[in-house]
C-alpha cells in the first residue's frame, strides 16, 4: 500500500450514513485507495436497531437520533414538528421504516431535463440494480447479489387483504412491482429487510468490508470544519475521543451527512450565503446562495379506524402476547417485531389530467395514539396515510450560531403553497374512501381520526395543519443543477471549489416520488464510479 503521512488519506467520507456506507464499500474495493469515514454517531449493533419495529424505540433515542425539530411555521398552525434523522452507522437507514421505493422514471427524466446530464432513468436504472439483492429474483428491473437485500411482507394480515381488494374495487389496479414499468396501483410494499432482521446500508455495504485494510473507520467522530487552501478544499477538522484532529484528503472530502448536516458544514465553513455567514459571525470563505435553500419533504396526513369482530396488531403489543411476539423475532425472525411500519401501498393519480400518480398511501393493520411516538391505542384499529410525493413548497436549512454543536434551524414550510394544501384534502378524502370500501365494512368501527365531524374541505384543512408530520423525507439542500442556487454540478463536485464532492440526499433537484433511501443508494452507487472514473 502507498505510504502517505499521518491523517493523510485518497478520500475523506463526511457520515456513515446510506451514501457513505456505499461510498466505503465501492472505493475500498481499490487497494491502493485509502478511505478514512468519520460518522458522529456510534455502533448499530443494538436490538433496537436490529429489529423492523425497533424504530419505535429509535424514533426519539438520542444514542441512534440527531433528535431535531423543525422551526414553528403559519402554514401548520405555527407548530414545530420532531424531525428524526439517523445519528448511528449507516444512518437514517438504520432508524427508518425500511421501505424500498425508488420513484416513478419521470422524476430522474426530469433531473436531466433540468440540465443534469447523466441522471436520466435510462441512466440511473442499472445502479439501482447493480445495488440490490432482490429476494424474488432478477428481472429487467431488479437485480441480485447486490449488497442490499430487498425483499416481501412473508406475513399478510387479512385487513390488508381486505384493504387491496377494496381499493381494486374503487378502480385502483393491482401491480405487485411498484418499482418496475409503472408505480401507479395497490401493492405490498418492498422491504430492505433480511430474515427478520433490518438491512440497513451498514448491514449491507459497511460490515462486510470493514476488515479491508484501506478502510479507516472512527465512529463518535464530529466533524467541525472543512479545511480550504485558495481553491481547493483539502481536509476536514474533526473531534474524536475529547481530541481535536485534522485529516488531509489527497484526492476529494466526500459530504455524506445529509440534507440537514451537509449544508451545516458548508455553512460553518464559511461555504454559503454571505449574509447569513456574516450574520452568524462567519468569514466568507466561498459565496454560494443556494447551500441550505430549496428543501423539499414529505407531509403526511392520516386517517384512522377502530377495528370491530377481528384483531389488529394492536393486539399483539401488550401483555403476554408482546412476550410472544418478541420470543417469535429472536428465535424465528418472524412475527409482530419484524414489520416494517406500513404494510400496503397505493400510488394513485387524484386527478384525470395527471399523466403519472401524485399521491402515495400507506396502510397498517394497526392504530396510534396522538403524540406519542410508537404508542399504540388499546383497542384494534387500522390506519390509511396519505402523502403529496412531489410537492411545491421549498423551505431552508440554516445556521443559526457559529458553534457546530448548535442544531441549524428547519424550516419545511409545509403546505406553503395552494396546491399542496388542494392535495392534502384530496388525499385524506381518499384515505376514507379506502378504509370505507364493501370489502372492509365488516371490521370497520368509527373514525378515530379525523372524526365524524370533519367533512367540509375548510375542516379536512384544518385537520391536516392540526396534525400531520413529516415523513421523513428531506432533500434538495445542496442541490444538482446549473443555475444560480444550484450547489454542485452533474458529477456532484461543489461549484467554484476543487476537492470536495457532496454525495446524499441534498443533492437531489426534485423530491422524488417516493421515499426517498433507495434513491440515495443509486446516488452513492453513481457518484463511486464517478469518482473512480476521475481519480483514474
Amino acid at each position: 500500500m502507498v505510504q502517505r503521512p499521518a491523517d493523510t488519506y485518497d478520500f475523506i467520507i463526511v457520515g456513515a450514513g446510506s451514501a457513505g456506507c456505499v461510498l466505503a464499500n465501492r472505493l475500498t474495493e481499490h487497494s491502493t485507495l485509502s478511505v478514512l469515514v468519520l460518522e458522529a454517531g456510534g455502533s448499530d449493533r443494538h436490538p433496537y436497531v436490529r429489529a423492523p419495529a425497533g424504530f419505535m424505540k429509535t424514533f426519539d433515542h438520542p444514542r441512534f437520533n440527531w433528535c431535531y425539530a423543525t422551526a414553528p411555521s403559519p402554514t401548520i398552525k405555527d407548530r414545530s414538528i420532531f424531525f428524526p434523522r439517523g445519528k448511528v452507522l449507516g444512518g437514517s437507514s438504520s432508524i427508518s421504516g425500511h421501505l424500498y421505493v425508488r420513484g416513478q422514471a419521470l422524476d430522474y427524466d426530469n433531473w436531466a431535463q433540468m440540465g443534469n446530464v447523466g441522471w436520466s432513468y435510462d441512466d440511473v436504472l442499472p445502479y439501482f440494480i447493480k445495488s440490490e439483492d432482490r429476494e424474488n429474483g432478477a428481472n429487467t428491473f431488479h437485480g441480485t447479489g447486490g449488497p442490499q437485500h430487498v425483499s416481501e411482507l412473508p406475513e399478510r394480515h387479512h385487513l390488508c387483504e381486505k384493504f387491496i381488494s377494496g381499493a381494486k374495487g374503487l378502480g385502483v389496479p393491482s401491480n405487485p412491482d411498484y418499482n418496475g414499468s409503472r408505480q401507479e396501483g395497490v401493492a405490498y410494499y418492498q422491504r430492505m429487510i433480511r430474515q427478520g432482521r433490518r438491512h440497513s446500508a451498514a448491514v449491507g455495504f459497511l460490515h462486510p468490508v470493514r476488515h479491508r485494510p484501506n478502510l479507516h473507520l472512527r465512529t463518535h467522530a464530529y466533524v467541525e470544519k472543512i479545511e480550504i487552501t485558495g481553491q481547493r478544499i483539502t481536509g476536514v477538522t474533526y473531534t474524536h475521543q475529547g481530541k481535536r484532529h485534522t485529516a488531509q484528503a489527497q484526492s476529494s472530502v466526500l459530504l455524506c451527512a445529509g440534507s440537514i448536516n451537509s449544508p451545516q458544514l458548508l455553512q460553518l465553513s464559511g461555504i454559503g450565503s454571505p449574509s447569513l455567514l456574516r450574520s452568524n459571525n462567519i468569514s466568507v470563505v466561498h459565496p454560494l446562495e443556494g447551500v441550505g435553500e430549496k428543501l423539499q419533504d414529505h407531509y403526511v396526513a392520516r386517517v384512522s379506524r377502530r377495528v370491530m369482530h377481528t384483531d389488529s396488531l394492536n393486539h399483539r403489543s401488550r401483555g403476554p402476547r408482546l412476550l410472544l411476539e418478541t420470543l417469535n423475532w429472536v428465535f424465528r425472525g418472524r412475527g409482530l417485531l419484524s414489520f416494517s411500519p406500513a404494510h400496503v401501498g397505493v400510488f394513485l393519480r387524484s386527478q384525470d389530467t395527471l399523466d403519472t400518480p401524485d399521491l402515495q398511501f400507506v396502510f397498517t393493520p394497526a392504530s396510534y395514539r396522538a403524540g406519542v411516538v410508537g404508542g399504540l391505542h388499546s383497542f384494534a384499529g387500522m390506519t390509511c396515510g396519505v402523502c403529496q410525493m412531489r410537492p411545491e413548497s421549498r423551505g431552508f436549512v440554516r445556521i443559526n450560531s457559529p458553534d457546530p454543536k448548535q442544531a441549524p434551524i428547519i424550516q419545511p414550510n409545509y403546505l406553503q403553497t395552494q396546491e399542496d394544501r388542494d392535495a392534502v384534502i384530496r388525499g385524506l378524502k381518499w384515505c376514507r374512501e379506502f378504509l370505507n370500501t364493501p370489502d372492509l365494512a365488516p371490521f370497520a368501527g368509527d373514525e378515530i381520526q379525523p372524526g365524524a365531524d370533519c367533512q367540509s374541505d375548510a375542516a379536512i384543512l384544518e385537520y391536516a395543519q392540526t396534525h400531520g408530520s413529516t415523513m421523513f423525507h428531506p432533500v434538495g439542500t445542496c442541490r444538482m443543477g446549473n443555475d444560480p442556487l444550484a450547489v454542485v454540478d452533474e458529477r456532484l463536485r461543489l461549484r467554484g471549489l476543487e476537492g470536495l464532492r457532496i454525495i446524499d440526499a441534498s443533492i437531489m433537484p426534485t423530491l422524488v416520488s417516493a421515499n426517498t433511501n433507495a434513491a440515495t443508494l443509486m446516488i452513492a452507487e453513481k457518484g463511486a464510479d464517478m469518482l473512480l472514473m476521475d481519480y483514474r
